[in-house]
């Protein structure tokens, strides 16, 4: 294991250095709430009520490009597809409660999601076993979630066949011409226990033999959106992002 890996893993997540680290910022704002109040006298601007955000003060928007990316791309998806009706198990909450503005959505996870919102349907299900019929669901997305499973993260059972699993679900359920939509970590393969597993895009290819590949993109380590590509460009990734579409054929 690198020293950046166990930086990630080991040390992070009990003790942040980048909070410690936004501690040498403190002077300036200290400076700049004095500077404040004396530019405005006349406001309500009171020491208990501070609230410092000491590591926002960057050269460029930060963003996430996994759940970025996945999000513009199903998006795109979804605007040339034209489902009557789209399913999503799991993924990104902030993306389905945007797409349901313009695409009638249902919402499954393990975890309920307890909202009303217009558009947005919200049940509660596993992906290892979904309430739906055989060959029944038009448009199906799983973004960044059957890589979680079985690994008891949010409170689902321990399953070293999860991932595969919620794969064979995904597939049943979808009806001839229908589409999946699925996102996974692509690179060395391994499992991150209790967090992730990392995939070749070859073995996701292969956990839905009755599915046909139309599309494979990849954000690659560096962050960058790479959009139908070969499978073969994720071979040196160590934590990318595989963005695979596929088809039911009749």
């Amino acid at each position: 294991m690198s020293l950046r890996n166990l930086a990630r893993q080991w040390v992070i997540p009990f003790f942040d250095p980048r909070r410690i680290w936004a501690l040498t910022r403190l002077p300036r704002f200290l400076a700049e709430f004095r500077q404040f109040r004396r530019l405005a006298p006349r406001q309500n601007v009171r020491f208990a009520d501070l609230y410092p955000c000491l590591d926002d003060r960057v050269a460029s928007t930060p963003f996430d490009p996994h759940y970025f990316y996945q999000a513009a791309w199903l998006a795109r998806r979804l605007a040339a597809s034209k489902p009557t009706q789209h399913t999503d198990v799991g993924s990104s909450v902030n993306m389905v409660a945007v797409l349901s503005a313009h695409q009638p959505m249902t919402f499954l996870d393990y975890r309920p999601l307890r909202t009303e919102l217009s558009g947005l349907e919200c049940i509660a299900g596993s992906a290892t076993a979904l309430p739906f019929a055989d060959d029944s669901v038009e448009s199906l997305s799983c973004l960044h979630v059957i890589e979680h499973i079985g690994l008891a993260r949010y409170g689902d059972p321990l399953d070293p066949q999860g991932s595969a699993t919620a794969c064979t679900e995904l597939q049943r359920s979808v009806k001839r011409d229908g589409r999946l939509y699925l996102s996974v970590p692509v690179g060395r393969e391994r499992v991150c226990f209790n967090a992730h597993r990392v995939f070749a895009p070859a073995s996701i290819v292969a956990l839905f033999p009755k599915l046909r590949l139309v599309e494979f993109s990849l954000v690659d380590d560096a962050g960058e959106f790479h959009q139908n590509v070969a499978l073969e460009r994720a071979q040196s990734a160590e934590y990318g992002c595989g963005l695979f579409e596929f088809v039911k054929d009749t």
